[in-house]
C-alpha cells in the first residue's frame, strides 16, 4: 500500500495531496466523513472526484446526477486538458486566496473554482456541438453557484475567481493563463453584433472586484484592473488602469499582478491621478 501510494504521488502530486488532505479531515471533523469520502476518497483520480461534484452541485428535478456524472465522466475521459486544468487552477487557488490553505478547500467548498470546471465541462459540449446541453449546464451554474459564463467563452489554466459572486462573461470573452478576478466582475459586450463583442483578457491580468470590461477590447499580459473600474478600450501590458471610464494610472507594479495580488493604487510606479 505504501508502495502504491508513493507511486501516485509522483505521478499526481495534486490528487495526492488532496486524498491525504481529505483523510486528515475526516480525522479532525468525523462527522464530514460521508461527504469527504463521497467527494473525494471513493474516487480513484481527480478527473473522477470532478465528475462527482459537477453532478452533484448541478443536478435537479430536470436533469438527474447520474445523467449529469456520465456526461462529465465523458468530457474528462476524452480530453485530458480538463483535468490539467483543474489541477492548475487548484494551485492557482492556493497560492493566491490568503483564505483557502489546502488543496482540498476549492474542491470541496469554493464555488468559484467549482463554477469554474463546470464550465470547462460546458465548453467541451460546445465544442462537442451539444450547445443544448451546453446551455443547460451554464443555466445551473448561474443558478447555483451565482456564476454566468457563456459555454463558448475560452477560459485559460490557473485561474483564480475569489468570491465568485455575480461573475459574468460573455460569449465571445477570451481569458488567457494565470488570470485572476474578484467578485461582481463583468466581461461584456456592447452591442448586438454576432461577432466579436466581448474582451480578450491577456495572460497573468488581475481585475478588481466590481470590474467592467466592455466591447472587442484587449486587456494586455500582466496588467492590473483597479476595482470599480469600466474598461472600454484596450489596456497596454504590464499597467494599471483605473477609473471610470478607466484610464492607465501607472505601470503594474510587478510581473504577474495575477500572482501578487496587490489591489493597491499607491506605490512610486503610479502616476498623478
Amino acid at each position: 500500500m505504501a508502495k502504491t501510494h508513493e507511486k501516485l504521488a509522483a505521478l499526481d502530486p495534486v490528487w495526492s495531496r488532496i486524498r491525504e488532505e481529505a483523510e486528515a479531515a475526516v480525522s479532525g471533523e468525523p462527522i464530514l466523513g460521508g461527504l469527504v469520502h463521497s467527494s473525494i476518497l471513493h474516487h480513484p483520480t481527480l478527473e473522477r472526484a470532478l465528475a462527482y461534484r459537477f453532478s452533484l452541485k448541478l443536478a435537479s428535478n430536470e436533469m438527474s446526477e447520474q445523467i449529469l456524472r456520465e456526461i462529465a465522466e465523458e468530457a474528462y475521459g476524452t480530453d485530458d486538458g480538463l483535468g490539467q486544468a483543474a489541477r492548475a487552477d487548484i494551485v492557482a487557488v492556493y497560492e493566491r486566496d490568503p483564505a483557502c490553505h489546502r488543496f482540498v478547500q476549492p474542491l470541496l467548498y469554493f464555488k468559484g473554482f467549482q463554477a469554474v470546471q463546470s464550465h470547462r465541462v460546458a465548453h467541451w459540449l460546445w465544442q462537442q456541438r451539444r450547445h443544448d446541453m451546453a446551455f443547460f449546464v451554464q443555466m445551473r451554474v448561474s443558478e447555483v453557484f451565482g456564476v454566468d459564463i457563456h459555454p463558448a467563452a475560452r477560459i485559460g489554466r490557473g485561474i483564480m475567481i475569489d468570491h465568485a459572486h455575480s461573475i459574468v462573461i460573455g460569449e465571445t470573452a477570451e481569458v488567457g493563463d494565470n488570470v485572476s478576478m474578484l467578485h461582481s466582475v463583468t466581461l461584456g459586450g456592447t452591442g448586438k453584433e454576432d461577432q466579436k463583442r466581448h474582451p480578450t483578457i491577456g495572460s497573468g491580468v488581475l481585475i478588481g472586484a466590481g470590474a467592467k470590461v466592455l466591447g472587442d477590447i484587449t486587456v494586455g499580459h500582466c496588467s492590473k484592473i483597479a476595482a470599480g473600474s469600466v474598461v472600454l478600450q484596450d489596456v497596454p501590458k504590464k499597467s494599471t488602469v483605473a477609473g471610470v471610464p478607466a484610464k492607465v494610472v501607472g505601470e503594474a507594479g510587478c510581473d504577474q499582478p495575477s500572482v501578487m495580488m496587490d489591489h493597491l493604487l499607491s506605490g512610486s510606479h503610479m502616476r498623478d491621478m
